[in-house]
């Protein structure tokens, strides 16, 4: 291993600590845009030492799909933040670094948490597992399409060549690539179930969406699926910064660009939380759509410009 994949393993693996801080930093900017101090951007470590001292407690009734579920979730997003580099570099994991394996690995969380919310039968978990679902089927084919736009200039879905061929300024002079941000935007609130998609704050059964299938764990398990929700934080704010926000193709340069990317995503998502309320749930498919349409309409004119 190279100095410099080194460096960018050790990034990865910082990946896997830092990831509750970026779900805190949402928070902590959206408390001080509302005029509130705010439990700071640590609250999520709070949270999980208070929960990882507690035992677990297991609903009447569960099966082996429920307890298994907070395992699958939490090995599903750590092999998420070690398949995503950081840089035009890597490390040579067997699972590679293909966004098709991270976008399949995002899904199998996804499906392993409806099934424990089936699996229990609770109303609400359910109500929320189909709600994901039925988000799920339109969202999934826009992350797909995301990962069709940016591929584009490297050719492959590889994402150390997508990173390198996304870096410089020429790539901002493309209307495939100004398609491609604006759809991953979407992509980045529906993933980490943010407003006006969902609302993360939300105590209201009614209302849950990704919080609903949490309602029936408790203790260690819960708090390793809270960590998997920070870990899709960093997974999606990580691609987004790296292959749609401006970087240099050098290591320390794409690395500073990287940190940078990502500290204004999450004001960015706090922001957008202060200005925008909820929307109503059958509103948001049809937005979903939408930005699938802008994803390929960026196709459409990589074409029509002679595909170069």
């Amino acid at each position: 291993m190279t100095g410099r994949e080194a460096a960018t393993l050790g990034v990865q693996l910082a990946g896997l600590a830092l990831a509750p801080l970026l779900a805190g930093g949402v928070q902590s900017v959206k408390a001080r845009l509302q005029g509130r101090v705010g439990s700071g951007p640590l609250q999520p470590y709070r949270e999980l030492r208070r929960l990882w001292g507690r035992s677990a407690v297991e609903p009447i009734g569960a099966g082996p799909v429920y307890r298994a579920a907070p395992a699958v979730v939490g090995a599903a997003l750590a092999l998420c933040v070690l398949v995503v580099p950081v840089a035009t570099v890597g490390a040579g994991w067997p699972a590679g670094h293909d966004l098709l394996v991270v976008i399949g690995l995002l899904a199998l969380a996804r499906v392993a948490m409806a099934l424990s919310a089936w699996d229990t039968g609770g109303g609400f978990g359910m109500m929320g597992a189909s709600r994901d679902l039925s988000f799920a089927a339109v969202g999934e084919a826009l992350l797909v399409a995301v990962a069709l736009v940016a591929s584009i200039p490297a050719g492959t879905t590889d994402l150390r060549a997508m990173w390198a061929a996304s870096s410089g300024p020429e790539v901002w002079a493309e209307p495939r690539h100004w398609c491609g941000a604006l759809a991953m935007g979407l992509v980045v609130v529906l993933e980490t179930g943010r407003q006006p998609i969902d609302n993360p704050d939300t105590h209201l059964e009614l209302t849950m969406i990704h919080e609903g299938p949490l309602l029936e764990y408790a203790g260690r398990d819960l708090a390793v699926l809270q960590w998997a929700a920070a870990a899709r934080h960093w997974v999606v704010l990580v691609l987004a910064a790296g292959l749609f926000l401006p970087h240099p193709s050098e290591i320390a340069g794409g690395l500073a660009a990287l940190a940078l990317g990502v500290i204004a995503l999450v004001v960015a998502l706090g922001v957008a939380e202060t200005w925008h309320a909820k929307m109503r749930l059958l509103r948001v498919p049809p937005i979903l759509l939408a930005g699938t349409a802008l994803a390929l309409l960026g196709v459409v004119s990589w074409a029509a410009g002679g595909g170069a």
